[in-house]
């Protein structure tokens, strides 16, 4: 299996690339429900983490994961900062000190992620939210690797779902955050951050398949 730590640096890399591709996409979904800033904000924490990047070379994802965590947390307003920061540092307690990135510890990262996610935003899945997106994809995960499918493939599964939970939020109404004071306005649009969820998650199965240069 690959290093941990290397993935760990690539995953960061690519998705602060594919945030900045589409930052104007997140922020066009996001005035339609929200402040108009989730791409702006994501894509500045991105940045911040980044710049990071390079002295993180050579650790364990742990370490690495929670860095970025942290620094999100630090950089990014709104919601979605204190929420991707949880995931990442949860995430990251479950990858110390361990050097390979299996399916086990891939599974256990996303659990403890998401959990983190639902107990820092209240939220529960149906609520058009990050959630919406994040849950579904681990129960395909879970599901693919109990039927003996090896990593690669319980992450294209995982993504197939995660596209699926993102658009399953256009009719959905929103309860929480900023867009549940639209009531029933908020229908018929697409949650911004399901949809950097689910960059997060494509993004994860694309570097684990892509080969380290």
């Amino acid at each position: 299996m690959a290093m941990s730590g290397d993935y760990a640096l690539r995953f960061l890399q690519r998705l602060h690339v594919e945030v900045e591709a589409h930052q104007d996409e997140l922020t066009r979904l996001d005035a339609a429900i929200g402040d108009a800033d989730h791409g702006t904000n994501l894509l500045r924490g991105l940045t911040a983490v980044a710049e990071k990047l390079p002295a993180l070379a050579g650790r364990d994802a742990g370490t690495i994961l929670k860095t970025a965590g942290m620094t999100l947390f630090s950089t990014v307003g709104g919601t979605s900062g204190p929420l991707y920061g949880t995931a990442f540092i949860r995430a990251g307690m479950v990858f110390a000190d361990r050097p390979e990135l299996t399916t086990s510890n891939v599974v256990a990262a996303w659990e403890a992620a998401l959990e983190g996610i639902q107990a820092r935003g209240k939220a529960q899945r149906g609520e058009k939210t990050m959630v919406d997106v994040f849950a579904p994809a681990l129960d395909a995960l879970r599901a693919a690797t109990a039927d003996g499918n090896n990593l690669a493939a319980a992450m294209r599964a995982a993504v197939a779902a995660a596209e699926a939970g993102m658009k399953a939020t256009i009719p959905m109404q929103a309860t929480k955050g900023r867009a549940s004071y639209l009531g029933e306005r908020s229908v018929g649009h697409q949650d911004p951050g399901a949809t950097s969820a689910h960059m997060m998650v494509r993004v994860m199965y694309e570097v684990m398949e892509a080969p380290a240069v």
